[in-house]
């Protein structure tokens, strides 16, 4: 049994820890440590960082989420910013780095796979604003939009005072601004320390009720 046809056996994700990989090839530390590197030198497998690893391209059989890998890469952390807007429809560019948020340092991690962005945001409520989504190629943790677009305007240090600049800014198309829920928009302002952000929330909401 070859290499990858090990793994492919015993391991059901095309992502997976060094820990699945040692359970998977057997043997000593140094025999099974050897195997990996000569995987990734014949792009047998992808090493994503210390302990983590995929399957290469041409091996993998129904492929991963790079939001989930976002996550295994550096957490806690949940999908934001750019990545997030574009993934709920609001933005119309194509975002070629995941960007996330993390309750840890602020730092960029460049993989085979592309480049995955950190950025460390102070909250009281880390998570407020965030859901869990399930899809075939695993789960991960996403922003909503307007816990998305309260990160943004942390972010890049945005003076926004209402809605018109989101539509100048990002290109958001004003149909978005319908049923907004406005308990969540009150979360995200009990969440944030930031008064750029709550001064931003405020006159979103005062439009919105207007």
């Amino acid at each position: 049994m070859t290499f990858v046809e090990k793994i492919k056996e015993n391991v059901p994700c095309d992502m997976f820890t060094d820990t699945e990989l040692k359970n998977t090839l057997g043997g000593t530390a140094n025999s099974w440590r050897s195997a990996a590197k000569r995987g990734v030198k014949k792009g047998d497998i992808i090493r994503l960082k210390r302990g983590l690893y995929a399957l290469g391209v041409k091996h993998q059989r129904k492929g991963f989420s790079m939001f989930q890998a976002g996550q295994m890469i550096y957490g806690p952390s949940y999908i934001s910013l750019e990545s997030a807007l574009s993934y709920h429809g609001w933005i119309p560019e194509a975002v070629h780095a995941v960007t996330s948020v993390s309750a840890k340092r602020t730092k960029d991690v460049k993989t085979p796979l592309g480049i995955f962005s950190f950025t460390h945001i102070p909250s009281s409520n880390f998570f407020a604003g965030v859901a869990r989504i399930e899809s075939e190629n695993g789960a991960f943790l996403m922003a909503t939009p307007w816990r998305a677009l309260a990160d943004y305007v942390y972010v890049h240090r945005q003076d926004w005072k209402g809605l018109k600049p989101i539509v100048e800014s990002l290109r958001v198309d004003a149909v978005h601004f319908k049923d907004v829920d406005l308990r969540l928009l009150e979360e995200l302002r009990e969440a944030t320390k930031s008064k750029r952000v709550r001064v931003f929330i405020d006159r979103v909401k005062k439009e919105l009720m207007a």
